[in-house]
């Protein structure tokens, strides 16, 4: 199916998609979240597992526009309620976690597998 090309590289990638999904569930619990969201995070996690070449940059991407999108609000509700102090963590999260996928070389190795080979042995 989809090969391991470098097991630190899967592991953190596996990881990163974890979060995704437990974030937007958390999120859902304290009202930030919602069904849409939770299924972006598990199609994150999704393609984060299969190593294919360049989806961690797809994946980075999304992180890093999803927190340009949300910063301004996040900031100028920050002593209105408590949620924005969660938030923001999670933005800094969110781009720790895109970085990761963009810069750490065993995360690159790992996204190595050719849409070509999709369904090959």
């Amino acid at each position: 199916m989809f090969r391991t090309n470098n097991r630190a590289g899967r592991n953190t990638a596996v990881f990163i998609g974890l979060y995704l999904i437990i974030k937007e569930i958390f999120n859902m619990i304290i009202g930030g979240g919602s069904a849409a969201g939770l299924i972006r995070s598990v199609l994150e996690a999704a393609a984060l597992y299969t190593g294919l070449m360049y989806l961690n940059y797809v994946v980075a991407a999304v992180l890093i526009i999803v927190v340009l999108q949300h910063i301004g609000t996040n900031v100028s509700n920050l002593g209105n309620d408590w949620r924005y102090i969660v938030y923001l963590l999670e933005g800094a999260a969110d781009i720790v976690c895109a970085a990761g996928l963009i810069f750490q070389k065993n995360v690159r190795e790992q996204f190595a597998n050719k849409w070509s080979e999709i369904g090959k042995k």
